[in-house]
């Protein structure tokens, strides 16, 4: 039967989800990504339900747009802990830089068109944010490692625990076809590259998919879709992998033409 590990779940928050990581009805545990804006308070009630102490060890970013960071700042306000991201995307979370500006003229969907409305800009988290460690460990994750898996952008990253073989793969590659507004509210399951219209370094984002696709995961648990496991999972990802630029990389666009 196919379900996640014990001490893992996901939630939606509209159009990306979040991730607890640790064991119910504990304190020990921590948050993968904040969704999208004003869904602090559903987050919290989420972890007040699920655990001993509703307050994680640390909050962790695959990355740092908008649908991933969009409810950080509301949710440090409840909860005083730490924050960790690659050291490549810290200057997006500090203030220091803006994300490039979405290509509505990819991907084929409504969600790609109307991404000029997506907010860009960084956020600035201060000294609230961290670095993630240099030897690949993971806080308050014992077990987990994360992989740098750059291209969606500089500092994207995912993380992989080698016992069951569990990957959280952010926007590396996702399980719904994110440009299309049917697709997103359906949830129809299939593997697909990163977000086209936020993607701008295709061949790294290709390097990225790849470096998952060795791991061999098991069960995967994306920046978008429904979780996906097993067989189904594997095959998926050794395709995507394959033909990433006939499946993945749009034919032209903004970045692309570059």
């Amino acid at each position: 039967m196919h379900k996640l590990p014990h001490d893992i779940l996901y939630a939606r928050t509209l159009i990306a989800n979040v991730v607890f990581v640790g064991n119910p009805d504990t304190d020990d545990w921590v948050l993968v990504d904040a969704g999208v804006r004003m869904f602090a308070d559903t987050i919290a009630e989420t972890a007040k339900k699920r655990f001993r102490s509703g307050k994680p060890r640390a909050i962790v970013l695959t990355h740092g747009h908008f649908d991933h960071v969009g409810s950080l700042q509301d949710l440090l306000e409840l909860w005083d802990v730490p924050v960790y991201a690659h050291e490549k995307e810290l200057p997006y979370v500090t203030g220091a830089a803006d994300y490039p500006e979405p290509d509505p003229t990819v991907g084929g969907g409504l969600m790609a068109r109307i991404s000029p409305l997506y907010p860009h800009k960084g956020i600035n988290l201060g000294n609230r944010v961290q670095a993630l460690p240099v030897d690949g460990t993971v806080p308050h994750m014992a077990g987990w490692r994360w992989i740098h898996t750059p291209g969606h952008t500089d500092g994207h990253v995912s993380f992989f625990r080698e016992s069951d073989r569990m990957l959280i793969a952010g926007d590396a590659f996702i399980t719904v076809k994110q440009e299309s507004a049917l697709a997103v509210i359906t949830q129809k399951e299939e593997i697909h590259g990163p977000p086209t219209y936020f993607t701008v370094k295709w061949y790294e984002a290709w390097a990225s998919v790849k470096r998952l696709e060795a791991l061999d995961p098991l069960v995967a648990v994306t920046g978008h879709g429904v979780p996906m496991y097993g067989v189904e999972l594997i095959e998926g990802l050794r395709i995507l992998a394959q033909d990433f630029d006939r499946l993945a990389i749009p034919e032209h666009g903004k970045y692309i033409d570059r």
